[in-house]
């Protein structure tokens, strides 16, 4: 069997890609008793998601052809569909207010989860599902986690960030500890996808859907910062979590550089130090004082990227996040990906990178985290991957499309570059 770091073709694991069923085919998943329900949010039902109607979205042997064509051996499902008893995508809505709200919701998630089971089964070896949760009600997320772990197609589990007027405790709240416990005893990356953790626009401006997407990425960005210096990553040395489709990696340098500075501030450790200046009676705590690494090494040891939003004048940032910690992905089927350019993105970004460095980045990173077989993919790759000659060619003309491996920089991007 080839080994698939020595065949002349990258094998490509997706980080990032989107599938889910037509919203009517979820009835067959849910309990009856929320049937005549379902009907009735069906009939008023208006989906304003165009290519969720995508039957890649949902025929498995249609999906295996688009993946052949893209040259991806094996992909990371994240949903693109209108699960029951939502009006937009679920990690675009916000976290529910009641239990009432929660009760409906989680049913039409779980009916979701269920479905996403049964497309990765079509294709086992090449697919890993995200299950996705709600932060309401936590046995509940540990009891789906525990169903979820007899599925091996399942790979990890997406929750939405919280938003700040949300009436749901942050994530470094105490009541989330089975949660994380969970996670790390089952294997499953925990997961946030730009958009959740939006806070309410306020009503009468006709402006907030606009300030929504504008800010989409900003609010997911708070769960780092809960989760390191609230102390999580400490308490739990081997959970992993996963930002994906977040625009670039200049944020996460940017980030772990503010919370390292502000951390020296805030911490007793450094209070005596004639050079630094230093809060900590004020702002200081147990938690923070007990925070045994810097926000960069619990990124080195927790944190990963699913890079699918990435741009020629970001990548260079890997060179500091590291090849171990970033996963490529192509966001099929949305055009903010690379979806029938892959290895003209590739090559657009990547040319310049080592070969063993791009092997990581394309499906190395991704098969640890994700528990891919790689002895068993590595005849697909051998088959259908990008050339690594090709890749390594620099690409002479983007071709006229909005995806983010072709974006051109801007004036000010450009400026920052050159500092």
């Amino acid at each position: 069997m080839a080994d698939w770091k020595a065949i002349d073709r990258y094998m490509i694991l997706s980080s990032d890609a989107h599938a889910g069923a037509l919203s009517v085919d979820y009835r067959d998943y849910l309990p009856s008793e929320w049937h005549t329900e379902f009907d009735s949010w069906l009939a008023a039902m208006v989906n304003p998601w165009v290519d969720t109607n995508d039957a890649r979205n949902w025929d498995s042997s249609d999906r295996l052809a688009a993946m052949e064509g893209e040259g991806v051996t094996g992909e990371v499902l994240f949903p693109n569909t209108l699960p029951p008893f939502y009006d937009i995508l679920a990690h675009l809505s916000g976290v529910p207010r009641d239990r009432a709200d929660f009760t409906r919701r989680w049913a039409g998630l779980q009916a979701h989860n269920r479905w996403l089971v049964e497309f990765c089964n079509g294709a086992p070896t090449q697919r890993r599902g995200l299950i996705q949760l709600l932060p309401n009600d936590v046995d509940a997320a540990v009891a789906e986690m525990q169903w979820a772990r007899g599925h091996d197609a399942i790979g990890g589990v997406m929750l939405p960030a919280v938003a700040p007027n949300h009436p749901v405790e942050p994530y470094y709240h105490e009541r989330y500890e089975p949660l994380w416990s969970t996670a790390v005893e089952l294997g499953f990356p925990i997961h946030q996808h730009q958009g959740s953790g939006s806070p309410d626009a306020s009503p009468g401006q006709d402006v907030g859907r606009a300030l929504t997407y504008v800010d989409l990425e900003l609010w997911t960005r708070l769960t780092m910062s809960h989760l390191i210096v609230g102390g999580v990553f400490e308490r739990h040395p081997d959970l992993k979590v996963v930002w994906t489709e977040m625009p670039g990696l200049r944020w996460v340098v940017e980030d772990l550089e503010r919370l390292t500075r502000q951390l020296r501030i805030v911490q007793s450790r450094f209070a005596d130090d004639p050079l630094q200046l230093n809060f900590s009676r004020v702002f200081g705590s147990a938690t923070t004082d007990g925070l045994s690494l810097t926000p960069l090494e619990y990124f080195q040891r927790n944190c990963y990227i699913g890079a699918s939003i990435l741009s020629p004048y970001d990548v260079h940032w890997i060179n500091v996040l590291g090849s171990d910690r970033i996963m490529w992905g192509h966001d099929f089927p949305h055009p903010e990906g690379s979806i029938g350019h892959t290895t003209d993105a590739l090559r657009a970004n990547f040319a310049g990178f080592g070969i063993d460095e791009c092997r990581d980045l394309f499906a190395g990173t991704a098969a640890g985290v994700y528990h891919f077989d790689l002895d068993a993919l590595a005849p697909i790759a051998a088959r259908i991957g990008p050339p690594v000659e090709l890749v390594h060619t620099p690409l002479p003309e983007s071709p006229p499309v909005p995806g983010s491996p072709f974006w051109e920089a801007t004036e000010l991007t450009e400026v920052l570059n050159r500092i």
